[in-house]
């Protein structure tokens, strides 16, 4: 069948901000770059408002980077690279149908990257439209401001920078307030929205669980690889005086001069802050590029609990098995024997290495003894206690997942960072190493199935799964997205265990600094 364009029928919308126009394409209604906010730099998002009838049709700008992007690993995570701009505040749309009556599901999309890199449309795998067709749900992107831009604590420099250190979070809490005003007329129900993301998205969601403003602007949440400890990522307090203070030296600035760098070109001032902030980071001061714990964000549930408030919200939680195992493998795991496997893992577990492979099987037992060598220490521990946590609220459900699929690629690479987002999406047309003969579609049906129902009901339960039991405070039932699907009941608790008596703590800095990490 051919595809159809449409633009001059399209009606116009009226939102809070204004009049606004997309475009129909192939069965879906397209709304791109709608500025749901503005805000001057460092200081707190104001609703966006704009005069005559505005084209929805182009992305918008991406928020600025740290440092220039460097095209690398596509074939595992392959990437948009989009004009940046400080004025990010954006948000993208997808839906079948317009108008107040359809009340289909809503899902945001918060993207990845930490808190300093990344945009809504960064990974070829975000892209809304078969989530929207395939789903019959509304689909939304967010942008919103990251790094220094979003997470720079100047309040102690003046009122108007109050709380400075959470401005992309107070982003993100805009979009949502205006996705609840608006997303009726475009066929959106606002009383059920699914927040989902991963990496730094999977974190922010967790994190808006953690903010009272936004209380009742979405409902449930899928977090994806983003659940960490503070061995990932630490919590962020004290205040900006010292690393600000540092800023204004660079450029020859008083501290009655703090508003000037509201006026230095961004990456000038980037540039400064790479310069300075190691020192200032050094001394164990406070130097900004995620969340700042105070009044407004309540801080990461796993050091400061759960607010009330986030028991009600039903999550998914889970996590890829390898995750940051981005190396090349110098050897083929196909073809290895059992003592060539004894002698590769023994160079990481020695004496320990017959021990750890028996207890390996036992959590894995299709997966190659050397896939040891790549079980993630960053997240799945960290997320399996999440889970537990929001169980022992005993309100909304809880459910665990572990994806491990292989690829072909490498001798059947473990699955990586970032890996379980096209299934999601019903997207692994997009990615080309998803391209597994009777294996990904299959996947892909049962990934997509259980999140859309997720969405709709707050129960991932649906029938091309097996059962899937929520997590209780004793049991840790864990959906493995495979080749075969299946619930397996805290399989990996021994495993962890011998892992930790042997190994040092996880650092994610001498991860970074071994591999060339995606985001």
């Amino acid at each position: 069948m051919e595809k159809v364009f449409r633009y001059d029928d399209v009606p116009v919308l009226e939102t809070s901000s204004g009049k606004l126009k997309g475009y129909f394409y192939d069965g879906e209604y397209i709304f791109k770059g709608i500025p749901y906010a503005y805000a001057k730099r460092f200081q707190m998002p104001v609703a966006s408002k704009w005069e005559g009838v505005k084209e929805a049709t182009s992305y918008g700008f991406v928020c600025p980077l740290l440092s220039q992007d460097t095209p690398n690993g596509e074939v595992l995570v392959p990437h948009r690279y989009w004009p940046q701009d400080e004025h990010c505040q954006s948000l993208n749309i997808w839906t079948k149908a317009l108008g107040k009556d359809v009340k289909n599901p809503v899902v945001v999309w918060l993207h990845g990257g930490g808190y300093f890199a990344g945009s809504s449309i960064e990974q070829e795998a975000y892209d809304g439209f078969n989530m929207c067709m395939q789903g019959d749900v509304v689909v939304v992107s967010v942008n919103h401001r990251l790094n220094i831009l979003g997470y720079l604590d100047l309040s102690p420099f003046g009122e108007k920078y109050r709380n400075s250190g959470n401005a992309g979070h107070a982003d993100m809490v805009a979009a949502l307030q205006w996705i609840h005003e608006n997303i009726a007329e475009f066929g959106g129900d606002p009383d059920n929205i699914t927040l989902f993301g991963q990496s730094g998205g999977g974190m922010k969601v967790a994190d808006l669980m953690q903010i009272a403003e936004a209380d009742g602007l979405f409902h449930k949440g899928l977090i994806m690889s983003g659940v960490g400890n503070e061995a990932l990522l630490p919590s962020c307090t004290g205040d900006g005086h010292e690393i600000v203070a540092a800023l204004l030296d660079e450029f020859g600035l008083k501290e009655d001069e703090v508003e000037k760098l509201e006026t230095i070109p961004y990456y000038e001032l980037a540039k400064a802050y790479a310069k300075r902030s190691p020192a200032v980071a050094k001394e164990g001061e406070y130097i900004g590029g995620v969340p700042l714990v105070n009044d407004y964000y309540k801080g990461s549930p796993l050091e400061y609990g759960l607010r009330e408030h986030a028991y009600d919200i039903p999550v998914m939680i889970g996590s890829v098995f390898g995750e940051f195992s981005f190396a090349p493998v110098t050897f083929n795991k196909m073809e290895v024997s059992q003592e060539e496997a004894k002698e590769i893992i023994g160079k990481v577990y020695g004496e320990h290495t017959i021990e750890m492979m028996q207890e390996f099987s036992k959590a894995y037992p299709d997966k190659k003894p050397t896939d040891l060598l790549y079980v993630d220490r960053a997240m799945r521990q960290p997320s399996k206690q999440l889970a537990k946590l929001h169980a022992e609220g005993g309100k909304a459900g809880t459910y665990l997942y572990d994806f491990t699929l292989e690829f072909p690629y490498m001798h059947n690479k473990i699955a990586w960072h970032c890996s379980d987002i096209p299934f999601f999406f019903h997207n692994i047309d997009k990615v080309e190493i998803c391209g597994i003969p009777g294996v990904s579609e299959p996947l892909q049906k049962q990934m997509f199935g259980a999140f859309m129902a997720f969405a709709k009901t707050g129960n991932p339960n649906c029938s091309c799964l097996p059962a899937w039991p929520e997590v209780t405070v004793s049991e840790e039932p864990t959906m493995i997205f495979d080749r075969k699907c299946e619930v397996r009941m805290n399989f990996d608790d021994a495993l962890y265990k011998l892992i930790d008596s042997i190994l040092p703590p996880f650092n994610m800095a001498e991860i970074a600094e071994s591999q060339d990490i995606q985001h």
